[in-house]
């Protein structure tokens, strides 16, 4: 009998460490964000609010991972060279270059966001962009994968910039 109870007490201690840890996990997980107009509005808020983000007045959002010193966008017809991983609110990934890949693009043609943030962004820079619908597919949205009016998130490292 007294190793039943024993084990019971066992087991209840146990139970709630568990438990206290994923309690403690889910404190630490951030804000579950939907697509929905005032969730898009509430996360640019919350992001803004994040330390190291800066706002610019046409509302694109960034916040450095790594600084580079390189070489700078000095036309839009320079090509960059970049990885990058882009994703909704929501968490849903929608592009990126795949591993030990790279994109090149033209700087000026691409959404707004992306040309205003390759404006000052330096060779080996590493930033994180927020970007606002309308710096990014705004009501149209792009086809099946961004609806529209999204918030679009990016991480990005501008690796290299060709003079075309």
């Amino acid at each position: 009998m007294r190793k039943n109870v024993l084990a019971a007490f066992a087991a209840a201690a146990i139970g709630l460490v568990l438990l206290n840890a994923c309690n403690q996990e889910k404190a630490k997980m951030p804000n579950s964000y939907t697509l929905s107009d005032e969730s898009n509005q509430e996360f640019l808020t919350d992001n803004a609010a994040k330390d190291g983000v800066v706002k610019l007045p046409s509302g694109l959002q960034y916040r450095v991972i790594h600084a580079g010193n390189g070489k700078t966008v000095t036309s839009g017809n320079d090509i960059v060279t970049v990885t990058y991983k882009g994703w909704l609110i929501d968490g849903k990934v929608f592009d990126q270059t795949q591993p030990n890949q790279q994109a090149k693009f033209p700087a000026g043609r691409l959404i707004p966001g992306w040309v205003e943030a390759l404006s000052l962004m330096k060779e080996g820079d590493e930033w994180q962009l927020v970007i606002p619908s309308d710096l990014g597919y705004g009501a149209r949205g792009a086809g099946r994968d961004i609806p529209p009016n999204q918030t679009l998130v990016f991480d990005m490292k501008l690796i290299a910039v060709t003079a075309d």
